[in-house]
């Protein structure tokens, strides 16, 4: 298939070392994949991690390349120059001494975060973490900025202007809430029993008061059995009612990783990649994930192109017209400043200075 401006490519995948192989160019290559989400088996320098970002692009200039760095306990690329920043509950816990300093510390990591990600040619960073910290949480813990959905909000708007400055976009994760639930949805199906009022009234108020701020969302996957009795991201009712239409979020929705243990126990069954994309899809998401498939040879990856393909032809997804637009809406509209260049900027100085 010819690759086209306005053919919809929802799938972000991986690649399985740190240059690109013949296999990774195919893959890429394929005009379903759109996206692609490096990890730390992905990184040895600065240097490498340039050339593979610049090797992407040249092969598609629209790969819009992603990456999971929050700080803290999930921060990708820590050495050869990279900051180590902090876990979003420190912010939290600077806010409770000085509100206004911990904004502008907010500001400052995400910009950090974003100048230093996009001088080595990474596009995106699924950041900031909305969940609440409940307390329960292994998995959000010290993810979170605070229990009170009102500081995490506005953290997180703080945090959004620094990526917004560097040129990057956001996207808040994990819609409507994951910080509730003990159970991780790596490794098992988290239910959460509230209602959807309680629900809405206090986990998911940051993407209700975040409406205009966000350039994506991220679903838990998580089963709220009083609103669905799927997991939020193959939810039309949460996607397309609640996120969209009660909301009114304009962005890009990413499924969470598709291999999850969370993602897959669907209709009354475990599906395959491209059964559980295919329900993503349908739900509302205008992008699918599907992670860690590509190290022991990518056949998973090469089956869910080859098999979402089919289904597309046979009826069993259909694309949102403004899924393509939302994708290309994240990709950073100016050209990132060299790493060198970076080390001269005063802003970024001053934001490496602001750091808690």
């Amino acid at each position: 298939m010819k690759i086209t401006n306005n053919m919809h490519a929802p799938v972000v995948l991986d690649i399985a070392g740190t240059t690109l192989t013949k296999a990774d160019r195919k893959r890429l290559k394929n005009p379903l994949t759109g996206g692609l989400i490096l990890f730390a088996r992905n990184w040895e320098s600065r240097l490498q991690l340039t050339e593979l970002t610049s090797q992407i692009k040249k092969l598609r200039p629209d790969m819009l390349i992603c990456v999971d760095h929050e700080g803290g306990r999930v921060q990708r690329f820590r050495t050869d120059g990279f900051t180590a920043l902090p876990a979003m509950r420190v912010l939290g816990e600077m806010w409770m001494k000085d509100p206004l300093t911990a904004t502008d510390a907010a500001t400052a990591a995400g910009h950090v975060l974003a100048a230093e990600l996009r001088a080595c040619g990474v596009d995106l960073s699924f950041t900031p973490v909305l969940d609440l910290d409940h307390g329960g949480s292994n998995v959000i813990g010290d993810r979170a900025f605070h229990r009170d959905a009102r500081v995490a909000t506005l953290l997180a708007k703080s945090l959004m202007h620094g990526l917004l400055r560097a040129g990057m976009g956001n996207c808040g994760k994990h819609f409507p809430g994951h910080g509730f639930v003990k159970a991780d949805s790596h490794t098992a199906v988290p239910v959460d029993k509230r209602s959807l009022k309680v629900i809405l009234a206090d986990d998911a108020k940051p993407y209700e008061w975040l409406s205009t701020s966000l350039s994506a969302v991220m679903p838990a996957h998580v089963v709220y059995p009083k609103v669905d009795s799927h997991p939020a991201g193959f939810s039309p009712r949460w996607l397309k009612e609640i996120l969209r239409g009660q909301m009114g979020f304009t962005g890009a929705i990413f499924s969470d990783d598709l291999s999850m243990e969370g993602a897959r126990h669907l209709e009354g069954g475990t599906l395959t990649y491209a059964e559980a994309a295919s329900v993503a899809l349908n739900a509302g998401c205008d992008m699918v994930l599907l992670c860690n498939q590509s190290v022991d040879g990518g056949q998973a990856v090469d089956a869910l192109l080859a098999d979402l393909q089919q289904a597309a032809v046979a009826g069993h997804w259909h694309a949102d017209p403004d899924s393509e637009q939302r994708r290309h809406a994240l990709l950073p509209l100016l050209p990132p400043m060299p790493w060198d260049d970076l080390m001269h900027d005063p802003i970024y100085q001053r934001a490496l200075e602001r750091l808690p």
